[in-house]
């Protein structure tokens, strides 16, 4: 039996996240690259906006004819030509003319405002009134003003919001080059275990229900990655070994269950009998602290990485956001891996015992002065999966703490939709 590591999350991370590396590329189209991750910079070939425009419907003049314009003194001007957008102007401006103009459309030569259509009145046949000179100087859009022509617009490793799929479409960027998403493969184990759509069994009391595979699952599509589940292995070796046969293809691997110190967990057997190497086992979390992870060979002869998650419903998905989102991240290329770590107040006292960092499940309620609050979601048992399912966020009770009183300013792991996650993730 190997003796536990227990190292610290930080040298976990740290030793993980050397052992992988980004994977391929492939193109993708801009209907599919939301949520991607771009493996190549993106170069503008044009200026953004590619010429001066209107940012409003209004007429387009020489600001010093306007300066001064009220209701009581009014400016007039004549009209010389409508611009509307997708045209072009077919004439220069000249002082005491304007031109109507529609938001986006190319403004005239000569022109160094618009004045908006509220601050018009019609005047005689082919004028208009200005009857104030608030926009005089304003509302002109310059070319280049947003993007210049040969500027990098989105940098390598930059997950594809819609934000970014917008700047692609902006700059004629049509197949942006992305990572591959890793393709991730999913074991859970343990004689006790059945699929969902067996409920029969958990109401007579023979078997429990597998939720880690649909729930790790989802956090990899979350993640950009490609769920590959392999069913449920019993504790068996000559089963394990088979159906661990199944990853050697993937480009990683998630074990739940079977990485403790039981008599019947022979996880890391069936594993070390395929060739995989232990890295380390034990990190100093609750829960989730029977984490391991080792490397092993695909039938390429590259290594993937092999996670041991505890098969406790909670501690799965608590070292799942911790410990191995950030490695898959790496993995597709992200500069971002660390979840996003927040500041609030606690809003009850909290109680854990110490000598290990705890993720505690908590939801987030506006307290009225301006600052949010924690609140225990209830029982923090790690087989109490409802815990997870109320959480906003992760609250994170240093290594040496027992007592955090009503009122502290504590940190919080925020679980969000997507994939949102920082560069940097102190603990200490």
């Amino acid at each position: 039996m190997r003796e536990a590591d227990w190292l610290d999350i930080d040298a976990a991370l740290r030793i993980m996240l050397d052992a992988v590396e980004p994977h391929g590329t492939e193109t993708t189209t801009l209907d599919d690259a939301h949520g991607r991750t771009l493996a190549l910079p993106v170069v503008s070939p044009i200026d953004q906006p590619p010429w001066d425009n209107s940012a409003m419907d209004g007429f387009a003049v020489v600001s010093g004819d306007v300066h001064g314009a009220t209701e009581d003194s009014p400016v007039i001007l004549r009209v010389i030509e409508d611009i509307p957008a997708g045209a072009r102007p077919q004439h220069a401006l000249k002082r005491g003319e304007a031109s109507r103009i529609m938001t986006g459309a190319p403004v005239p030569v000569g022109a160094d405002g618009v004045i908006r259509i509220e601050h018009t009145q019609p005047g005689d046949e082919g004028h208009i009134a200005i009857i104030r000179d608030a926009d005089a100087g304003r509302n002109i859009r310059l070319r280049g003003e947003d993007i210049r022509a040969g500027e990098t617009v989105l940098e390598r490793g930059r997950l594809l919001r819609a934000g970014e799929v917008g700047v692609l479409a902006m700059v004629g960027c049509t197949e942006p080059v992305v990572y591959r998403r890793p393709r991730v493969a999913l074991l859970a184990t343990g004689d006790e275990l059945v699929e969902p759509e067996r409920i029969e069994d958990v109401i007579a009391a023979t078997h429990i229900i597998n939720s880690n595979t649909p729930a790790l699952a989802a956090g990899l599509r979350a993640t950009d990655c490609v769920p590959v589940p392999l069913g449920i292995a019993r504790d068996d070796l000559d089963d394990l070994r088979t159906r661990l046969e199944g990853a050697r293809d993937a480009d990683a691997l998630i074990t739940t269950a079977g990485a403790s110190v039981g008599d019947h967990d022979v996880v890391k057997q069936a594993l070390e009998d395929l060739g995989c190497a232990t890295l380390f086992w034990r990190v100093r979390i609750r829960p989730g602290s029977p984490f391991s992870f080792g490397l092993l060979r695909r039938t390429d002869g590259r290594a993937i990485p092999v996670f041991g998650l505890p098969g406790n419903p909670v501690s799965a998905l608590v070292t799942f956001e911790i410990l191995v989102r950030p490695v898959l991240r790496k993995m597709l290329g992200r500069t971002r891996l660390y979840p996003v770590v927040e500041r609030v107040n606690t809003g009850e006292d909290v109680r854990s015992p110490a000598g290990l960092v705890r993720f505690l499940r908590v939801t987030l309620r506006d307290s009225g002065d301006g600052t949010r609050r924690a609140y225990l979601t209830g029982p923090q048992g790690s087989g109490i999966l409802t815990s997870v399912a109320a959480a906003d966020a992760l609250l994170i009770v240093p290594l040496d703490v027992d007592h955090v009183p009503e009122d502290t300013v504590v940190r919080i792991v925020r679980l969000r939709a997507g994939d949102d996650a920082q560069e940097h993730f102190d603990l200490s």
